[in-house]
């Protein structure tokens, strides 16, 4: 299992753990390079970002952020991604709502950056990780990319599906048939 953290919102995190979110939208950050973003791996830990206005942001009405310790990073959740694709149609983005917790208004932000309709739509398969993986945080970690290299998962780490195999699988053809594959 390779070491790869994917940057994501701390509350958005939440929801996939938890079953409440199945796709991830994504346009890309500042610092994606000349090319762009991309899901560039396949299986990847989700690494919470913290800010304040993400609550605004999502559709939870009563949510909370995770606790954060200052100077270490807290993993929950793996990913192994199904598949990746860009979403053109601004009806078929907005249909994928009842897969994720962001507000209509992100959703639409996201999908207008700089004058380039579309959004990156990844359909996910989370799992926990037990125990909790808890390292020191360090300045590389910072800034607007997606991607980040992690330390060794430690040994004994044991990963489990968040959502039930049946679950997953209606999730995936819902998901499949909003999306034409």
């Amino acid at each position: 299992m390779e070491s790869v953290g994917f940057k994501e919102w701390a509350l958005v995190c939440e929801a996939l753990g938890h079953g409440e979110q199945t796709i991830i939208l994504r346009k890309g950050g500042i610092a994606e390079g000349r090319d762009g973003f991309a899901f560039k791996h396949r299986e990847f830990f989700l690494f919470p970002t913290l800010f304040h206005g993400q609550m605004e942001k999502t559709r939870l009405a009563n949510a909370l952020l995770p606790e954060a310790r200052e100077g270490e990073v807290a993993i929950d959740f793996f990913v192994k991604l199904e598949f990746a694709t860009v979403v053109t149609s601004w009806e078929t983005a907005r249909a994928l709502e009842p897969f994720h917790v962001l507000r209509n208004d992100v959703v639409r932000e996201r999908f207008e950056f700089e004058g380039a309709r579309g959004v990156h739509v990844a359909l996910v398969r989370v799992y926990r990780l037990q125990p909790r993986w808890i390292f020191l945080s360090k300045p590389g970690y910072g800034g607007c990319r997606s991607w980040l290299t992690l330390p060794a998962l430690p040994k004994g780490t044991v990963i489990k599906p968040v959502l039930s195999d049946a679950e997953h699988l209606n999730r995936t053809a819902r998901v499949n048939a909003l999306l034409g594959l």
